[in-house]
């Protein structure tokens, strides 16, 4: 269990996916360009095998914002996106509506 004051710590935003293209030698990592309203962040993730780029250009998904940046395959990931593990597949998570990039969550 954490406290209302860990919880606190998390930075989870809203980004829209501008660019999303295969990791070269593997099979389930996608480099993603995300939109967070004042900055643009790259990601790394473990999605590839759930998702083409082409599908999820344009979605706007949950970012942890203020985790460590970590290299993966030589790219720096910028954070980590926020997905349902339904029986070892990825599904998306998406706000009901469009709302401004970077909006927080709470």
């Amino acid at each position: 269990m954490i406290n209302f004051n860990d919880f606190n710590k998390l930075d989870i935003r809203i980004g829209t996916i501008l660019e999303a293209e295969r990791v070269e030698g593997t099979d389930k990592l996608l480099k993603l360009t995300v939109d967070l309203g004042e900055e643009k962040r790259t990601l790394v993730v473990g999605i590839a095998k759930d998702y083409t780029p082409e599908e999820i250009i344009g979605k706007q998904i949950p970012i942890l914002t203020n985790l460590e940046p970590k290299k993966l395959r030589n790219i720096e990931s910028q954070g980590m996106i926020l997905a349902v593990d339904i029986e070892g597949k990825a599904t998306l998570i998406h706000p009901d509506k469009k709302v401004p990039d970077g909006t927080k969550i709470r």
